[in-house]
């Protein structure tokens, strides 16, 4: 007996079997991952020396609160390299005591930006030229890593031959849906760049929690490809290593996270998300498809609800059906990734977080597109 749906309801149907591929293949075997990552091995530590680089600029405070848990990292042999990047308050006068308190940290610091340069990608370029060691690890001045075994299991991605070792940056729980929303969105971001990863697709990391070679650095040319794009120090630095060839590895332990406070107002979580979004013009071909794909399976299953309820409202079985599948998928993938990343969420809420997402998803691609004048570093 043949099946007769309004193509609305088809329309639907085919957005939530794109979705489900997306669980079956990338995401669910990602978040149903249980076994630990391995100790990091003591001979690891001496073959592996690290230089972790900051970029600051008037964030004195935060580097009250950073510095002592980098200080007390339990690894053989690493240095800090801190760039005061044309603070000013305090900032570079705290690092230049601190350099006379312990000679692993160096101090770098910048007095203007060229012209027409990205200022924190300048900043970090200037960090990287002076470090000491092959193997660098990169944290905002605003970030805390969750323990003083954060550098270990960083490096430990370096063991494996990796060029270059994604970590995750949860952010900081606090009351209100913004919170929410925000600890949702930074869960389904990593969920898709660390699977991907996994799945040999490695398109970006995040800077809070980001490592690569200095070769690596050297082989892009650093920056070069977009110096002059505010956003992309940490993803389209990954695109262009991935590009040549290089291999990343993912790192999940809860010991090696790196947590942010999140954006206290809805207005500077949009110009952050603004300026995140502004670098996906950049990625691949193969990364746009694929990313793509995905969000708009998700926002046209939305769309396509309401377009059921209003100009098909006899296909209400299929709908509800397809509701309640797709529902239960993510519920069930995005659940178990919250675990494996030790970035607990409200189960309850997820399907109206989801929903919010990405209708802020479409609103900040449409301001994208009509409205490009970038947020400034800082």
């Amino acid at each position: 007996m043949p099946v007769h749906f309004s193509p609305v309801v088809w329309l639907l149907l085919a957005t939530v079997v794109v979705q489900l591929a997306y669980m079956a293949y990338y995401f669910w075997p990602f978040a149903a991952k249980r076994s630990p990552d391995a100790e990091p091995a003591p001979t690891h530590e001496q073959q592996h020396p690290v230089s972790v680089i900051v970029a600051a600029r008037n964030a004195l405070e935060h580097l009250r609160h950073l510095m002592p848990i980098l200080l007390t990292q339990e690894y053989a042999e690493f240095e800090i390299i801190l760039v005061d990047d044309r603070s000013d308050d305090d900032t570079g006068l705290y690092a230049q005591q601190l350099t006379q308190y312990y000679p692993n940290v160096r101090l770098v610091t910048v007095g203007s930006t060229p012209e027409g340069l990205a200022p924190k990608k300048y900043a970090l370029t200037l960090g990287i030229k002076v470090a000491r060691y092959p193997y660098l690890l990169f944290t905002d001045a605003d970030c805390v890593p969750t323990t003083n075994q954060w550098l270990r299991h960083m490096a430990r991605g370096f063991g494996s031959g990796a060029d270059i070792v994604l970590g995750y940056g949860p952010y900081d729980e606090a009351p209100g849906l913004l919170n929410k929303l925000v600890r949702y969105e930074t869960l389904l971001t990593g969920l898709q760049y660390l699977s991907f990863a996994e799945r040999g697709n490695p398109y970006m990391g995040v800077g809070r929690n980001l490592a690569y070679t200095k070769a690596t650095f050297l082989a892009t040319k650093g920056f070069a490809s977009h110096i002059r794009s505010l956003s992309g120090d940490d993803d389209l630095l990954v695109q262009d290593a991935v590009a040549l060839g290089k291999r990343a590895a993912v790192v999940t332990h809860p010991a090696a996270q790196s947590v942010s406070e999140a954006p206290a107002s809805w207005s500077q979580w949009w110009r952050q998300k603004r300026r995140h979004m502004s670098a996906g013009s950049k990625y691949r071909a193969t990364d746009k498809a694929r990313i793509g794909t995905f969000m708009l399976a998700n926002g046209l299953f939305y769309l396509t609800t309401l377009g059921a309820l209003f100009f098909s409202p006899v296909d209400w079985v299929p709908l509800a059906i397809a509701w309640f599948v797709r529902t239960s998928a993510i519920l069930a993938t995005y659940a178990g990734a919250s675990r494996r990343l030790n970035d607990r969420q409200s189960v309850a809420l997820l399907p109206v977080l989801d929903a919010t997402y990405f209708l802020a998803y479409f609103l900040l691609t449409a301001s994208l597109v009509l409205y490009r004048k970038p947020s400034r570093w800082k």
